[in-house]
């Protein structure tokens, strides 16, 4: 666990951090010892110098892309807020343990807990025991009393992109890394496709998920068998820069994720939908320290949150300015996600005239018509 701010800066491992969790036991402390009564303390403004709040990060902070995002957040609620004290722990695991850990930010005092990816019933059952303190879980779906969700509308986006991928793939192939089948991985490949056939109707998408969101070496070796089927342009949802590489290696293309990463490869580059917590971030803790931080789920918009990347050295000059016209009608309130829409098995999804909502898409458990190895 890393500790920082005013009182100093402390570095303790994993393990440690587990054992004093452990010690704790069933009796969960809430902030400074004290036991939820009547209105909750996040209800109550809060001094900035007794503030303290905790992030479990999915990854280490240098993986180049999801973590390090997040770090940057940290870091701008640091320079906001100067006297107040924040913890993370890195590589918080999808077990057990990360109940210990959400449990122990609690021990430790915080009064607000991020986790920066989907924990589940992980942090639920730590914040149904904590009452007092302020939870919000990226990626999430629960809304409590006091636990709320957030997540980054990464799919127009994605749409946008997909739209220079169209235009610029000469196989007709995208392939795509995704690390699980969950929606957040169906909603970038049916944007990143749906946006490519918006120009360019016969384009497919191959996908290969890894079961990990950083592994750096089986993304290469997923990568490469998308290149050796004939994808042209690899992208995917992945936390860091390795198919990017191959991309490099092999003479193909590639638009990448979480942040702009054109230096690792920009005769490969495309573009990246490029992530930025700082604002969401300094924006829930000053809620917080004034009173009136409210638990509720919330979606990160275009040009909010989310957005495209600069455009690669390589990007034709049309295809830019097609994907950025339709950019431009997104953030004026256009819905490209609309019907027929079918998935691909051929059944109708969305039929004509309807439009998806941001929450449906965010829930979505299947893929459009073209996509293939994400079922």
């Amino acid at each position: 666990m890393t500790v920082s701010g005013p009182r100093g800066r402390l570095l303790t491992t994993r393990r440690n951090l587990l054992g004093m969790a452990g010690a704790a036991g069933s009796g969960l402390l809430l902030p400074n010892g004290a036991r939820a009564a009547g209105t909750p303390a996040w209800r109550r403004p809060l001094a900035e110098a007794d503030a303290v709040i905790a992030f479990g990060h999915t990854g280490p902070v240098t993986d180049g892309g999801w973590t390090m995002v997040h770090d940057r957040g940290v870091q701008a609620v640091r320079r906001a807020f100067p006297k107040l004290r924040t913890i993370y722990v890195e590589s918080v695991p999808y077990s057990a343990d990360a109940t210990r850990i959400f449990r122990q930010f609690v021990a430790e005092g915080a009064q607000m807990v991020f986790s920066t990816s989907e924990y589940g019933d992980f942090i639920k059952d730590v914040s149904d025991r904590a009452p007092d303190v302020a939870f919000m879980e990226c990626d999430g779906t629960n809304v409590t009393g006091n636990l709320g969700w957030y997540y980054v509308a990464h799919w127009y986006a994605s749409y946008v992109i997909g739209i220079t991928a169209g235009l610029m793939t000469r196989t007709g192939k995208i392939g795509f890394l995704g690390a699980f089948p969950i929606p957040s991985v169906y909603a970038s490949a049916n944007a990143t496709l749906l946006g490519a056939q918006s120009v360019n109707p016969a384009v497919t998408l191959q996908s290969i998920t890894i079961n990990a969101w950083f592994d750096p070496q089986a993304a290469t070796q997923a990568a490469t068998a998308l290149a050796d089927n004939g994808c042209d342009i690899l992208c995917g949802i992945m936390d860091e820069p390795a198919y990017l590489r191959v991309a490099l290696q092999r003479g193909l293309k590639a638009v990448m994720w979480n942040t702009g990463m054109l230096d690792f490869g920009p005769e490969a580059y495309i573009s990246s939908v490029a992530l930025d917590f700082n604002d969401f971030y300094v924006s829930q803790v000053r809620d917080l320290l004034a009173g009136t931080w409210q638990p509720q789920g919330r979606f990160l918009t275009l040009g909010h949150g989310v957005d495209r990347d600069g455009w690669g050295p390589t990007v034709p000059v049309e295809a830019a300015r097609q994907a950025d016209a339709m950019r431009t009608r997104l953030l004026a309130g256009y819905n490209p996600f609309r019907g027929p829409i079918h998935d691909n098995h051929g059944r109708l999804r969305v039929p004509a005239g309807v439009e998806l909502s941001d929450l449906e898409i965010y829930h979505s458990d299947w893929a459009v018509a073209g996509v293939s190895g994400l079922e």
